[in-house]
């Protein structure tokens, strides 16, 4: 069989899935020009398909004259194209990142609307004819709602405004999902994230949501483990139809979820986790990060270590989580010490496995240790962080220790307090928002909304950086309404600039930045267990 008639036979075995008598791809204007391949080479003829199709598609996507499901249709189809043709996982990202850039390149392309659109929409048509696809402008979107899975039922897809069917949005709600623990020794994460989005949401439908639309987010609990984190993302994606994933807790379960929420084209915001995986550059489309890196984090507490504590380089080591979040702290501390000219230094790691308190190994590693260690950069879960902290406070009394922001402060501090005040005192953590026991303009607002929806709740870091998450993407959402989608959704957060929230830093995203704030806080615990803020510098 030929690779052409082969690409035909695959598309038109999709039939099924997506509704209607669509004929798929095949030659026309996207075989046109020949394509060099050897005999039996799919992927290659895909690749270069991918190349043609993205260009056409990712122009007229910016042409309000098509209607958003007869795009979504060829993106589906030749998404599903894709998998087939693959022949590994590796293969399968590698050929739909060639489709992503290509049709972010064909919106760039297109520059004066007006004159470009007619033309961008008539190669558009003919794409269709030569597929024989002419027909999708007419076909149900739920069909085109899962470009791989099987489709889901067509009253589970919504009305968005103008009569186009959008997964997640109907005229009085937006769905939105959440993927984080909500069970297990890393569960407080999760409760702390669903509960400052919660709250940014509640606020904003108190004052008739967006555009008469209320927010509802969804949670899937994962237990902080990469296995369950397909199940929980399906069950958002396929059962909830959610339109978008925001604040998902974790790196090793991000590393999982990405993917998914990439082969479907779904918005991936503001997840809780400051590792490379997520800030690729350029960055991927559908990826925005509210908070900053690890990177950032380590980078600022070497610095104050060496700079302000007098550390040398050599003296720190690095307790971290046998896993990506783990190994991305541990980069990150690598790297800050190169910064400052210790290259020749490689910290000491001491390992531990994820969702687990027994620090045995990772003390037997310090312990046995022949140089002096003075200061631990913690990349931990706030419970393995407190269980290490209590077993070598006696063995190293002047033991600095740190840790990044994801430790979960507050359940941290809970931890240590229990143990009492020297295990809790003097112990750092980075922040990626400002101190909750302040009374910035951002602060005071997020704990009246705090205390009006969640009666008894006490105010914490995690809360917070989920409650200035939910507010950003609302900012978006709000630019981008009442004509939503995800397409529309990701250039309104591209286009926000300079938003000053009141944090102290102001906020800004762009084609490529995708990460709004970089701005690292310092905060130290007393021996009554309370953060006191710290200078970094």
């Amino acid at each position: 069989m030929s690779i052409n008639a082969w690409v035909k036979r695959k598309l038109a075995g999709l039939r099924p899935a997506f509704g209607g008598g669509a004929r798929l791809l095949v030659c026309g204007v996207v075989l046109a020009s020949p394509v060099s391949a050897a005999p039996g080479d799919k992927a290659a003829v895909v690749r270069t398909l991918a190349t043609r199709v993205g260009s056409i598609v990712g122009a007229v996507s910016n042409c309000r004259g098509i209607a958003r499901p007869r795009v979504q249709a060829m993106i589906d189809k030749f998404s599903a194209v894709i998998a087939e043709a693959s022949a590994n996982d590796s293969e399968r990202v590698e050929l739909r990142q060639q489709l992503d850039r290509s049709l972010a390149d064909g919106r760039r392309a297109l520059g004066n609307a007006d004159t470009e659109c007619a033309a961008a929409e008539r190669q558009f048509a003919d794409l269709e004819r030569s597929i024989g696809a002419s027909s999708l402008a007419n076909t149900p979107a739920p069909a085109l709602a899962a470009p791989v899975a099987a489709a889901a039922p067509a009253a589970a897809a919504p009305a968005a405004a103008g009569g186009v069917a959008v997964r997640g949005i109907t005229d009085r709600e937006i769905r939105h999902g959440i993927a984080a623990p909500f069970s297990g020794s890393s569960k407080e994460l999760g409760r702390q994230m669903k509960l400052g989005l919660d709250t940014a949401f509640n606020r904003v439908n108190d004052a008739g949501g967006i555009d008469g639309r209320m927010l509802r987010l969804i949670a899937a609990d994962d237990g902080y483990e990469p296995t369950r984190t397909p199940e929980a993302m399906a069950q958002l994606y396929d059962k909830e139809q959610v339109f978008c994933i925001i604040g998902n807790v974790g790196t090793p379960t991000a590393a999982v979820a990405l993917p998914y929420a990439l082969d479907r084209q779904m918005l991936f915001f503001g997840a809780f986790t400051g590792a490379p995986v997520l800030r690729r550059d350029p960055p991927d489309r559908y990826v925005f990060n509210y908070r900053a890196s690890y990177v950032e984090e380590t980078d600022a507490v070497v610095r104050y270590l060496v700079k302000v504590r007098r550390v040398p380089a050599r003296q720190i080591a690095v307790m971290a989580q046998q896993d990506g979040y783990g190994d991305a702290g541990y980069a990150g501390v690598v790297k800050a010490m190169r910064a400052l000219g210790a290259a020749d230094q490689v910290p000491l790691r001491l390992n531990y496995k994820r969702n687990t308190v027994d620090v045995t190994d990772a003390i037997t590693q310090l312990t046995s240790h022949k140089g002096t260690i003075k200061a631990v950069v913690m990349v931990a879960s706030y419970r393995a962080a407190a269980k290490f902290i209590e077993k070598t406070r006696d063995l190293y009394p002047a033991m600095i220790y740190t840790n990044v922001s994801f430790v979960g402060s507050t359940a941290l501090a809970e931890e240590l307090k229990l143990l009492g005040p020297r295990f809790a005192s003097g112990v750092i953590v980075t922040q990626v928002v400002p101190a909750v026991d302040g009374y910035s303009s951002a602060i005071l607002e997020y704990k009246k909304a705090l205390a009006k929806y969640f009666p008894g709740e006490a105010a914490d870091y995690v809360s917070l950086e989920g409650y200035v998450t939910g507010n950003v993407l609302v900012q978006a959402l709000r630019q981008a309404s009442p004509q939503l989608d995800t397409e529309r959704l990701v250039d309104s957060l591209e286009s926000l600039r300079q938003l000053d929230m009141g944090l102290g830093t102001v906020l800004s995203f762009g084609r490529t930045e995708h990460q709004a704030s970089h701005k690292v806080w310092g905060t130290a615990l007393d021996e009554n267990g309370r953060y006191q803020a710290i200078d970094l510098e």
